[in-house]
């Protein structure tokens, strides 16, 4: 009886393992129908997915969020996917043609009520939609993954009556969102390009008044916590990315581009916005790659290449005597080849307000314009005046730039304003070589203070030390400096004073800072102040001359700014 016992017990208990493992298969098959959502495909299997799981890695900076989602939901088989909404189960088309416009409205809708929500746009699909506003507040988590192509109507003629004509897709009032994919965003900017409005647009070469419109393709406005990663983003009609009143923004692996000649297209402008991140992208367009307009600060930048461009910018800022503070901001790791500029400050005459700790750092320059360059005198048009306040700049520092430069401008300009200096630049490892040709213009400063803690090439001879002095002192010590023709031989003075009238001829010059004459008059005469006391005839005249190139340097790139052309200082 005994192996009839066991063999008993044997029995019972391979009956139960059968059955329990054909509940559990009876389970893993079980299908609750959804209501119009559907799981992302995987690019690789075609199986559907499910969004992974949040990173718990550290962000770059304190308030700048990590990427939830470091797999895209269409490369993760773990977990439900009862949380991905695929717009064509919504009615869209996707043959660039149909407005998917409402199914891509009805897909947020139901994704933002739920937590970690996908909207999933598939690859090998084209989707045209109307400006949309994206709004929240949703469920954490929210994912808009865009693996096709993404496009607006094309061109000012077929864009809808009753719609903005300022943006198109905007992202707003959202928490802890992400927007990723391997697709493209498609801007179909040429027709809003040649508009005869743009800059040179118009009949033979001529820009026509009126309205001129132009959406931003990419809008987030009063939003916090946000990735972009991954995505294409293309011609568009102005902006290509715009942040505005968010914080907590991470921005990485983006490729932005639109042609050189593509008028205020902008690659990333942020406004108002603060613990920004951005890594790792490439950025070529018809203006700034990175704009940092007011209200911004803790910025990190590493990692872009950049141009051809306008380079990265922070400003303009003080425009209309506003109030404007930008601060704590770092570039570094950067590629800045073929643009107008390298790394820039722009601010209006009239504001008020500070820039403050700029770290630009470790950044090679390829063939570009005005390397290093400060422009408290920015303005555009002809008709700006004299303002005697000022956005205060200080604690920039220029660290390891090294590269080549175009002739046509000095790679480093700091024109600060008359009565608010610029303090504490400092430079060190600054080595800038020309691109083709030898050294046209000596790097050129006004009221700018600092240090070189190494020797920069070429060298930079008037970057002042110490701190300013008061606006008092500098009138009182200016009444007591000899004038323009005493400070430079009669002929040479004469010869200076003509140039100058013929520039402002030439340039259309008429009315337009007026006050430059006395700013760079005054510069000549402190120069020749300052070695007063110099004895020897020879190093006099040297003094002299190089003042003088100075100056005619200084307003051959006013007037050429100012009117487009190129003049000779021959």
């Amino acid at each position: 009886m005994e192996p009839i016992h066991w063999f008993m017990v044997l029995w019972i208990t391979l009956s139960l393992m059968i059955f329990q493992n054909s509940s559990n298969v009876e389970g893993r098959y079980h299908f609750h129908k959804r209501n119009k959502s559907s799981p992302a495909p995987s690019p690789d299997t075609g199986e559907p997915v499910a969004p992974s799981t949040p990173s718990l890695s550290p962000p770059p900076l304190s308030n700048v969020p990590s990427d939830p989602y470091p797999e895209d939901p269409g490369n993760n088989s773990s977990g439900s996917s009862d949380c991905v909404f695929n717009v064509m189960n919504y009615g869209a088309v996707g043959d660039g043609s149909a407005d998917d416009t409402a199914a891509f409205r009805a897909a947020w809708k139901e994704a933002c009520a739920v937590e970690s929500g996908v909207v999933f746009a598939p690859a090998d699909y084209s989707f045209k939609i109307t400006s949309t506003i994206f709004s929240g507040p949703c469920q954490p988590g929210l994912v808009f993954q865009v693996d096709g192509i993404l496009m607006p109507p094309e061109g000012p003629q077929t864009w809808p009556k009753g719609d903005s004509q300022r943006q198109w897709l905007v992202f707003y009032r959202l928490d802890q969102m992400t927007f990723t994919g391997s697709g493209t965003i498609e801007g179909n900017g040429q027709k809003w390009w040649d508009l005869p409005c743009k800059p040179h647009r118009g009949p033979n070469g001529s820009t026509l008044p009126g309205p001129c419109d132009s959406p931003a393709l990419i809008r987030f406005f009063m939003s916090n916590n946000l990735v972009v990663r991954g995505l294409r983003i293309q011609n568009s009609p102005q902006f290509h990315m715009k942040f505005d009143g968010c914080e907590g923004v991470q921005i990485e692996k983006l490729s932005i581009s639109s042609p050189k000649l593509s008028p205020n297209t902008d690659g990333i402008h942020i406004e108002n916005t603060k613990s920004v991140g951005i890594y790792d992208s490439m950025i070529s367009n018809g203006d700034d790659c990175i704009s940092i307009g007011t209200g911004c600060a803790n910025v990190d930048i590493r990692g872009v290449t950049c141009g051809p461009s306008h380079g990265i910018s922070i400003g303009s800022l003080g425009v209309h005597n506003s109030q404007a503070c930008v601060s704590n901001i770092t570039v570094r790791d950067a590629v800045i080849r073929e643009s107008d500029n390298g790394v820039r400050i722009k601010t209006w005459q009239g504001g008020t307000g500070c820039v403050s700790a700029i770290v630009f750092e470790n950044i090679q320059m390829e063939n570009v314009m005005n390397c290093l360059l400060v422009d408290q005198y920015y303005c555009l048009s002809k008709a700006c005046r004299n303002e005697t306040s000022a956005v205060f700049v200080t604690d920039l520092t220029y660290r390891n730039i090294k590269g080549t430069y175009d002739v046509r401008r000095p790679p480093i300009h700091f024109a600060c304003s008359d009565t608010v200096a610029c303090t504490n630049i400092t430079l060190s490892e600054v080595e800038l070589y020309p691109h083709e040709g030898e050294l046209m213009d000596d790097p050129f400063c006004w009221n700018a203070y600092g240090t070189q803690e190494t020797a920069t090439i070429p060298p930079i001879d008037c970057l002042q030390d110490g701190d300013p002095e008061s606006v008092a002192e500098v009138s009182q010590k200016n009444k007591n400096m000899p004038s323009l023709q005493t400070a430079l031989p009669p002929e040479l003075a004469n010869n200076v004073i003509r140039l100058y009238r013929e520039c402002l001829r030439r340039a259309k010059y008429v009315g337009h800072r007026q006050h430059n004459t006395e700013l760079v008059v005054d510069m000549v005469r402190q120069q020749f102040k300052k070695h007063m006391l110099e004895t020897d005839p020879e190093k006099i005249q040297k003094l002299k001359d190089d003042a003088a190139r100075g100056l005619i340097n200084h307003i051959l790139f006013e007037s050429e700014r100012l009117s487009g052309r190129k003049f000779s200082s021959s």
